[in-house]
């Protein structure tokens, strides 16, 4: 099956889930790139940080755990040779990542990693340098509310839910790494048979869902297992930062963290102010004195906390239900004897990352580009160069279901990206006799009006007493809410008017715009998978991609 692929420029859309650092950023604004560089357009600048790239080698003791890692996977010929590739000088590697959304989590996960692929074999191609994609799974991460659950389309209403009932989510500070699924998983997987089971590639799909979403099974090696299934052609290689033999690997970027904590946390304060100041939203918020790192104190799977400076040579942890204190000796002693304990920040992460690998670019949706504008003083306090940053793919897919539904109601995909009321008026009086006006023309019209004949009236009342002129301002007052009440009731009549329409219109939402967002960043891929096939999806959005361009594109299977 062939993906055809229209690039949308709806880059400056009101409506994009993007921050506005990432959206003046891909649009190219000289403010936004002064914090973080466009370099991924330019060939030569590729072929640079490629070289600089190469210059580093993965340790020995990483390639070993990098190896065990990926052996418990689907068997992968192409994920063999990218690891015997890593081990040899010379090669770079593009890594994307994500946390562990419950069945992916939402379709940019995958675009993600497809992204990341696409960009090592064209890195490669440019450059003659072997380049490897790397996936590194955030299981240091504890937020399980964000990735507890996966939303499908429903033919009727809104998209549906499928979750994880975990009753301590909300409260939950473990890394995500030593979460288990539970037996709710049962029911979860049973409400994706009841809504998919008819799609004609459902079982082959809830089948590999099922064979890895076990109770006993964690959220990450669930979501490990799913894609790199999905991927095991490409030889996405899958690296887990949570892992006790790679915790001595990190200890020295947490050392950095702690020796260099109020240096870091001034000149991260100072670029927060920058791109305040710049009129940009700041992703990720710094901590005045606090290191990069969280330290879990009660057991090494428990749960993590941020260091705040407290009294001389001591530190408290935030939000820790005894409100207790470790002082620096102790908790350097804590890193040198147990190094598990420490877990790194949305911004160690990627300190950590090129550390441990020759990273030559990084594949990133928009809220990560938004903090990636923050990082330059880390790298730079550090010595350390970074990498590439590089927009993933963004795709809006329009199946056969969605054509045939746009087609009923003679619609084009943007046009559903407004709110439900407003489309169904314009839906309406398009297809309404012509002497049915428009809410807002009917307002001007009535308001137009009484306003006109006020300011006549105004005239001659200011000439008997001007203490009239209060009463006058008040009526019109009155009158305009008035006015406006009628016009939203009428609204609601006109969006009333043709049931089959509004059923359509949900459908459509349902599916191109759920949740007043687009489609990549709340539906997941088992909708997809089971109704076109996880292959032939996986290897269309493949195909789609296209190496250093940050546009949104719409597919059509």
């Amino acid at each position: 099956m062939h993906f055809r692929w229209r690039a949308r420029r709806d880059l400056l859309s009101p409506h994009a889930v993007t921050s506005s650092f990432s959206t003046a950023w891909l649009r190219g604004d000289a403010s936004a790139l002064a914090f973080l560089s466009d370099d991924y357009r330019h060939r030569e600048a590729r072929a640079r940080a490629v070289a600089a790239a190469a210059s580093r080698t993965v340790s020995p003791a990483l390639l070993d755990v990098l190896a065990a890692q990926n052996a418990r996977l689907a068997p992968s010929p192409a994920r063999e040779r990218n690891l015997a590739l890593l081990a040899r000088p010379g090669t770079v590697a593009v890594v994307t990542g994500q946390q562990m959304g419950l069945f992916l989590g939402p379709l940019y996960t995958l675009y993600k990693a497809a992204s990341a692929i696409v960009t090592a074999r064209a890195l490669q191609e440019e450059t003659g340098r072997p380049c490897v994609p790397v996936f590194w799974l955030q299981t240091e991460d504890h937020d399980l509310p964000e990735i507890d659950h996966c939303f499908i389309p429903r033919r009727g209403g809104g998209p549906c839910r499928v979750a994880l009932e975990l009753p301590d989510a909300a409260t939950s500070r473990a890394p995500i790494a030593h979460r288990h699924l539970g037996p709710s998983v049962l029911p979860a997987l049973a409400t994706l048979r009841a809504e998919l089971g008819a799609e004609p590639h459902a079982e082959e799909f809830l089948s590999l869902l099922e064979q890895a979403y076990r109770p006993e099974a964690t959220l990450a090696s669930a979501f490990t297992d799913v894609l790199s299934s999905l991927f095991a052609d490409e030889g996405l290689v899958f690296l887990d930062p949570r892992d006790a033999r790679l915790a001595p690997l990190a200890a020295p970027v947490h050392r950095f963290a702690l020796q260099e904590a109020g240096t870091l946390s001034a000149v991260l304060a100072a670029r927060v102010e920058a791109l305040d100041r710049a009129g940009y939203t700041v992703q990720v918020h710094v901590r005045p004195g606090s290191p990069l790192s969280f330290f879990s104190p009660d057991a090494l799977e428990g749960p993590r906390y941020r260091l705040d400076p407290a009294e001389a040579g001591a530190w408290s942890l935030v939000g820790h239900p005894e409100d207790s204190a470790i002082t620096q000796d102790a908790l350097h002693a804590a890193l040198e004897r147990e190094p598990l304990r420490f877990t790194t920040s949305a911004l160690l992460r990627p300190l950590l990352q090129d550390t441990w690998l020759p990273t030559a670019a990084y594949v990133g949706g928009p809220g990560e580009l938004a903090y990636f504008a923050q990082l330059a003083p880390l790298y730079a306090h550090a010595g350390q160069p970074m990498p590439l940053a590089i927009p993933r793919a963004r795709f809006r897919v329009l199946d056969d279901r969605a054509r045939r539904w746009l087609g009923k109601v003679g619609l084009q995909p943007d046009e559903v990206n407004v709110p439900r009321d407003a489309l169904l008026t314009r839906l309406a009086t398009r297809d309404a006799p012509e002497s049915l006006e428009t809410p807002e023309a009917l307002e001007a019209r009535l308001f137009g009006a009484f306003s006109s004949e006020l300011e006549r009236v105004a005239g001659q009342v200011s000439a008997v007493d001007a203490n009239l002129q209060d009463a006058l301002r008040r009526t019109r007052g009155t009158v305009r809410v008035a006015v406006s009440r009628l016009t939203g009731r009428y609204r609601r009549a006109l969006a009333r008017r043709d049931a089959t329409a509004a059923e359509q219109v949900d459908r459509l939402r349902t599916f191109l715009f759920p949740q007043d967002a687009p489609q990549e960043r709340v539906l997941g891929l088992p909708y997809f998978a089971c109704h076109i096939g996880a292959r032939a999806f996986t290897k269309g959005v493949l195909d789609a991609c296209v190496p250093f361009h940050g546009d949104s594109k719409d597919l059509t299977p």
